[in-house]
């Protein structure tokens, strides 16, 4: 029988690169998708379908009343999304107070409560300049603590954490994954805006890996 592990996976790129990783490793993989008041849910639609087309265990969980504590994100407030390179100082109106904090605590009781010892998150490098709980010191101090939060240990796995969205998409490609079932765009129109700096991101992942991109853009 194959070990348990629980996915954090948001319908974007890197998660879904995270969540086939796993299953290409063998595990019997539990999705986790949190609606905690983003701007659109288009993302966790896409999250479902994939779920359901694979056939992969999965939960979307309403966590929206925490905005009555954290909030000043352009990804849950009515904030203007910044455009631009993901490098550039305004990409930080993108962050989200304590956010993966809150969703790898949740994941590791969901996980604790069906018997899985791991807990897969796609942090990566190309995170580290602008989202702290992205860092790899953050996913250190998280896996201890989740180490010895609850009677059973929980590990805290970021397959990508040491890579860019570069070499993630290089390693989906590898595994024959169709990057039309993600989104990536901040905003949840029909489609992607291609100038914020989640899109801007993933367009420079597609072309140095001499690939196209299979969603629609607005502006490239």
């Amino acid at each position: 029988m194959s070990e348990k592990v629980v996915v954090i996976y948001s319908g974007g790129m890197d998660s879904y690169t995270v969540l086939h990783r796993a299953i290409q490793d063998g595990y019997d993989v539990y999705a986790l998708s949190f609606n905690y008041g983003q701007r659109h849910v288009k993302e966790l639609d896409v999250a479902k379908n994939v779920c359901d087309m694979f056939r992969i265990n999965h939960k979307i969980v309403d966590i929206t009343a925490i905005n009555q504590l954290i909030g000043g994100s352009a990804l849950t407030d009515d904030i203007d999304v910044p455009e631009g390179h993901y490098a550039s100082e305004n990409m930080k109106s993108t962050v989200v107070p304590n956010r993966n904090m809150i969703l790898i605590s949740l994941a590791v009781g969901y996980a604790v409560s069906i018997g899985a010892d791991k807990v897969y998150y796609g942090a990566h490098s190309g995170d580290h300049a602008i989202y702290p709980d992205c860092r790899p010191e953050f996913v250190e101090k998280m896996r201890d603590v989740c180490a010895i939060a609850n009677y059973e240990t929980i590990d805290v796995v970021c397959p990508y954490l040491n890579n860019d969205k570069i070499e993630i998409l290089k390693d989906g490609l590898s595994m024959g994954l169709d990057y039309a079932y993600t989104w990536t765009c901040y905003n949840g129109r029909e489609k992607a805006c291609g100038k914020c700096g989640s899109c801007r991101e993933r367009l420079e992942a597609f072309a140095e890996n001499h690939a196209t991109d299979p969603l629609a853009y607005e502006a490239v």
